[in-house]
């Protein structure tokens, strides 16, 4: 039987159902070919963030560091709704394809880039093809199964991440030694055009086959409301800097674009975000859980290594090292419950126990402290992805089987963008709660061993232990608790330079001296155990509010009605609701 990847011909406005049409060996294929282009982007993450300090170095731009990732998510959250609603106006093929394009484009010009503000923008085109690719990739499971089939492969999607986390670091490192960091980003080339050939060749419209146009003004509405509050989120600045009349302004003209925003798509019937989605419960809570398990989630991720590097001691690798449980728990955890939900048809208590898990993981990072090692860490991160792994794909299968399969890529999207906001918003929270606990974590254990050392020490005191500095993050090598060792040789050999100094004047008294020298030396080990001893109360804090999101989710996942997985798509849209 000879395969085919065009879609069977169908009446004008009559939807193209691809579950019951397509062939079980074409419907792999498709799903390798959007596999390979999730890869893509997933990839693309975790290679980066190994270059960064290179990049940095050379094309000198540490102001502008946060912001090649900025630019990224912010590109990308803002037009996952958007990609949603062209992927079912339009279908996935095209988006994909064109999501593709844009992504290799900014690759290509990330990899040419001569500064860190050419490198900024060029990271932002890359985001614009990411969002069509993540936003697309997640929706094509609906197109090819019913939702009864569904589960066992949406669990195979969160593998591509996980895969993703552990050989990006990797290849990262390998080609930013080797042959040069904007090798991170010209890889993506052939990569892509291995998923651009796969896709072209076995890969059909997965179009509804409906009459669908593209609420563009509602669109333009949507990113002036996303991107001016997604820019306040980024950044660490003090409390008192949220009240700046910068900010407000910002937060005034999303504001307004959301009012705008909103007033349009109630009155249109091809809106970004249909606001019929939104009268079902189910698509509402989901939304709201996505939120609460994007800013966990990223919570987890993203202090983690500050945790490890300024509160254990420990290197970049060895932090890096372990996270490594969290992605050996995500693999199997996803799809060994993806297979459960396939013979049983029951996803709710999957979410739930993966949001148990996930809450008792982040219960055991809030009980980390100076004296943990990287076992427990390793530990705390395998339980807390036991819990993600079958939470994000059972989220996207609930919110999928409560809309009409015409409007699965948008509510597939709409989840997504839910998410992404979660995590941008947990950013700024978290990393203001993080700021607000170091400050006083350092001046708590830093005063009194101050108070301790010698008047003619305090100047070189106050400039080994710069809280300032440590507050912007404290993570070089030349910081006290860095695990390097470098900070320590640094005090060891100023306090003996200095005190050779004092030797050598007339008349000193050398013993008093010696055990002077001795007495500071105590106390700069004394000052780098305080230190750590700060970061790790500060990170544990934001554990503790982690948890309290964590725990926000779980109350709206019990509250969410599970609805039976159909065992096939119904003849008429018709919007699943309560």
């Amino acid at each position: 039987m000879t395969m085919t990847a065009t879609a069977p011909a169908t009446m004008p406005g009559e939807r193209i159902d691809y579950a019951n049409t397509l062939s079980p060996r074409t419907k792999a294929l498709v799903l390798a070919g959007v596999m390979m282009g999730l890869f893509l982007a997933a990839l693309d993450q975790t290679i980066v963030a190994t270059a960064l300090p290179r990049i940095v170095s050379e094309l000198q731009g540490m102001e502008l560091f946060a912001w090649t990732s900025t630019s990224y998510l912010l590109a990308s959250t803002t037009m996952v709704p958007i990609y949603g609603k062209l992927s079912d106006s339009f279908g996935r093929k095209t988006v994909i394809l064109v999501g593709i394009g844009i992504f290799l484009l900014g690759s290509v010009l990330c990899g040419l880039a001569g500064s860190m503000l050419a490198l900024v923008i060029f990271r932002g085109i890359q985001g614009l093809g990411a969002a069509a690719i993540t936003s697309t990739a997640f929706a094509v499971p609906a197109d090819l199964f019913v939702p009864a089939e569904r589960a066992r492969y949406q669990g195979i999607f969160g593998t591509v991440f996980a895969v993703s986390s552990i050989i990006g670091p990797v290849l990262g490192g390998t080609l930013t030694d080797t042959v040069g960091w904007r090798w991170v980003f010209f890889i993506n080339l052939p990569l892509g055009a291995i998923a651009v050939a796969f896709i072209v060749s076995k890969m059909p419209r997965l179009h509804s086959g409906l009459a669908s146009k593209v609420d563009w003004l509602g669109a333009l509405l949507l990113i002036v409301a996303t991107v001016p509050f997604l820019l306040t989120l980024r950044g660490n600045r003090p409390l008192e800097a949220w009240l700046s009349p910068e900010v407000l302004g910002m937060l005034a003209l999303s504001l307004v674009g959301l009012v705008l925003f909103i007033l349009v798509e109630r009155r249109t019937p091809h809106a970004i975000i249909p606001f019929a989605l939104f009268r079902s419960r189910v698509f509402v809570l989901v939304c709201l859980t996505s939120v609460c398990t994007g800013a966990a989630f990223f919570a987890a991720l993203l202090f983690l290594s500050i945790f490890a590097v300024n509160g254990l001691g420990a290197t970049a690798r060895e932090a890096g090292m372990a996270m490594m449980p969290l992605t050996a728990a995500v693999v199997p955890t996803s799809l060994l419950t993806a297979r459960l939900v396939s013979r049983t048809g029951r996803y709710k208590a999957v979410i739930v126990g993966g949001l148990v898990m996930l809450c008792l993981g982040l219960f055991l990072l809030s009980t980390l402290t100076a004296e943990s090692t990287l076992w427990d860490i390793g530990l705390s991160t395998f339980v807390f992805g036991c819990g993600m792994g079958p939470v994000l794909p059972m989220l996207t299968l609930s919110i999928q089987n409560a809309v009409p399969p015409h409007q699965v890529g948008t509510a597939t999207a709409g989840r997504q963008f839910f998410q992404q906001l979660g995590q941008a918003l947990g950013s700024a929270i978290f990393g203001i709660i993080l700021t607000s606990s170091l400050a006083n974590a350092l001046t708590d254990t830093l005063g009194p061993v101050r108070a301790e050392v010698p008047v003619t020490m305090h100047a070189q005191f106050d400039r080994w232990f710069d809280t300032e500095r440590l507050q912007k993050g404290g993570v070089s090598e030349e910081s006290p608790g860095a695990g390097q060792g470098s900070a320590s040789t640094r005090i060891t050999d100023e306090v003996r330079a200095h005190y050779d100094t004092l030797r050598r004047e007339p008349g000193a008294n050398e013993e008093a001296l010696t055990r002077e020298e001795a007495r500071v030396l105590e106390l700069g080990r004394a000052g780098e155990q305080a230190v750590r001893l700060s970061f790790t109360r500060a990170v544990t804090r934001v554990y503790d509010w982690a948890l309290l999101v964590g725990l926000c989710a779980l109350l709206l996942a019990l509250f969410t009605r599970e609805i039976p997985l159909r065992k096939a798509n119904p003849p008429e849209p018709s919007l699943a609701s309560e």
